[in-house]
């Protein structure tokens, strides 16, 4: 049952990032693809009516938290606690940018939103990517199960560790260049006109960017853990995710070689999804590493709610996961289409 929880648990996440993690990579490219304020306000146009649905998902991680592993989200909201504040403001601002940015037609005050939104998007992108960067490495756990961490210390990947080190922007920077890669895929297949030129041109080049950048970051942290090595050829798990890896690789290349936009974004997609799903598997059951000592790591058993808990929670989760899919699903397919440049440059979008 635990482990159905953190499957599921997972799914929640990944799920999230893939889908809002397009949007984090849109804001980043935000003013390297539409150079004047019409063009921009035609990027804002395509995921305007989305992305506060995407945040669902982040609520249902958080409730999933909650249910399942009460322990985890005890420990990791108190050790956490700047970046996750530092998240919250930058999701805020995102939010109000999209919302009031558009609302007076004055260069000014939409050129001001404008670059809220592409700051806000770019730090969401770097403290998402240094999450998984402190997932992966770990945290400094005391003998209590308690955590606090400053943004950081020496830079150093063992002992009283910071947020950020050598390897957590290591991790960052190659989650800001595959969600603007990701993001870029997207406008390329909503878009038309220069947006989509320019969006097209930015995915060849940053999809290109990824690989050298993601050879590299396997290797760090085959040097920070040398045991996920280990776990990664005895998981079957892992060897499917690898497989979906591959797979989603060669879709999302043909998709841009052949110019088949809808298959690039699939593969997009489904290699980003892919790759969080293989490092969940890899790092199961553990899920909180100490880097003071192996012995206060914790796992997902030691973290989980009792049996009765998670039993009677499983119960209620398949309905709330079908009304998620079906309201996705009509949300997406009402919005879906390429956006073209509006006529003027007011509007709610």
């Amino acid at each position: 049952m635990v482990s159905a929880w953190y499957i599921i648990l997972s799914f929640t996440l990944i799920t999230y990032i893939v889908l809002d993690g397009r949007n984090f990579g849109i804001g980043v490219l935000h003013w390297t693809v539409a150079k004047v304020p019409t063009e921009r306000r035609q990027v804002i146009a395509v995921i305007g009516p989305l992305w506060s649905w995407h945040e669902v998902w982040l609520v249902s991680f958080g409730g999933i938290l909650f249910v399942a592993f009460p322990r985890l989200l005890a420990s990791a909201f108190s050790g956490y606690y700047l970046a996750l504040f530092l998240i919250l403001w930058c999701l805020i601002l995102r939010g109000i940018s999209l919302e009031v940015g558009g609302h007076i037609n004055d260069r000014l005050w939409q050129s001001f939103w404008d670059f809220v939104f592409l700051v806000s998007n770019t730090l969401l992108a770097i403290l998402f990517g240094a999450a998984a960067g402190n997932l992966v490495r770990g945290v400094p756990i005391d003998a209590d199960g308690n955590f606090h961490m400053a943004f950081f210390t020496d830079f150093g990947v063992r002992g009283h560790v910071g947020i950020l080190d050598w390897y957590t922007v290591s991790i960052s920077l190659f989650a800001v260049v595959i969600l603007a890669a990701h993001g870029a895929t997207y406008l390329m297949y909503r878009t038309e006109g220069v947006v989509h030129d320019r969006s097209a041109i930015s995915t060849q080049r940053l999809w290109v960017v990824t690989i050298p950048l993601f050879l590299i970051i396997s290797i760090e942290t085959w040097y920070v853990r040398p045991e996920l090595a280990e776990n990664l050829v005895s998981n079957h798990l892992s060897w499917l995710g690898i497989v979906g890896i591959v797979t989603s690789i060669i879709i999302l290349f043909t998709g841009i070689r052949y110019r088949r936009e809808r298959r690039a974004v699939l593969g997009s997609t489904f290699l980003i999804a892919a790759l969080l799903a293989t490092g969940a598997a890899i790092i199961f059951p553990t899920m909180e590493t100490s880097t003071l000592s192996p012995a206060y790591s914790l796992t997902a058993h030691e973290l989980a709610s009792n049996h009765e808990s998670l039993v009677t929670a499983i119960i209620w989760w398949p309905f709330a996961l079908l009304l998620s899919i079906i309201y996705f699903v009509v949300i997406a397919r009402h919005y879906s289409g390429k956006v073209s440049a509006p006529k003027d440059s007011q509007g709610f979008y």
